[in-house]
């Protein structure tokens, strides 16, 4: 299989199952608390989605010659952040992708569910669509506008973000003795040799030279 396509049902198969876990987590949470808890825990899912884009945006971004400096010096972090950066491709992919994408999709059904006991305890008058219409439109602004103010703080402060999110992790490496973001070594191939009848032709041609060059006077 092709490596990209490969990557491609990796990442595909990865952001079926976070979104499924995220959601059934979140309608169990929605079942047991009330109405206004349950709007926390939407604005919760809004917020991971922002805060994992502003991450992946700053991978991109951020420089490694101030990561390095910081690494020389033992900044605690800092080699976990230059590794965000060299990985950058993966990690914007994850973080902008999937984790954003997914947010944004369980934030909608998580919308829906709120709509319904905001139904349930509304007048019947108020129009259901109307309703749901209006919490989705508020759920969509909240994320992009979210995305959108953080997007310059994302760009102009990349190393503090980057080195932040490498703090991060190397806290759960030191708990867990995991290693994330492995830096993907790549692998020289040694130059092959001149098969025999080539060596051996370029040998006549040595010798030839060297005759040559001892006959001129």
């Amino acid at each position: 299989m092709d490596q990209r396509l490969a990557r491609a049902v990796s990442v595909g198969f990865t952001t079926f199952f976070l979104a499924i876990l995220v959601n059934f987590v979140s309608k169990i949470l929605l079942g047991r608390v009330g109405l206004v808890l349950g709007l926390f825990v939407l604005l919760g899912i809004v917020f991971i989605g922002v805060v994992f884009d502003v991450i992946g945006t700053a991978s991109t971004a951020a420089k490694k010659q101030p990561l390095h400096a910081m690494a020389a010096k033992k900044v605690y972090g800092a080699h976990q952040a230059l590794r965000i950066v060299r990985s950058a491709d993966r990690v914007a992919n994850f973080c902008n992708d999937v984790v954003g994408d997914m947010a944004g999709t369980v934030s909608g059904a998580v919308g829906a569910s709120i709509v319904i006991r905001l139904m349930a305890a509304m007048p019947p008058r108020v129009s259901e669509t109307l309703l749901s219409t209006v919490v989705i439109g508020i759920i969509a602004g909240l994320t992009v506008g979210g995305k959108a103010w953080s997007k310059n703080m994302a760009v102009n402060d990349a190393e503090k973000i980057v080195l932040a999110a490498g703090k991060v992790i190397a806290g759960i490496e030191s708990i867990t003795g995991l290693t994330f973001l492995r830096h993907r070594r790549v692998n020289h191939r040694r130059r092959s040799r001149p098969p025999a009848e080539s060596r051996e032709r370029q040998d006549r041609n040595r010798k030839w030279r060297d005759n040559e060059s001892g006959k001129t006077p």
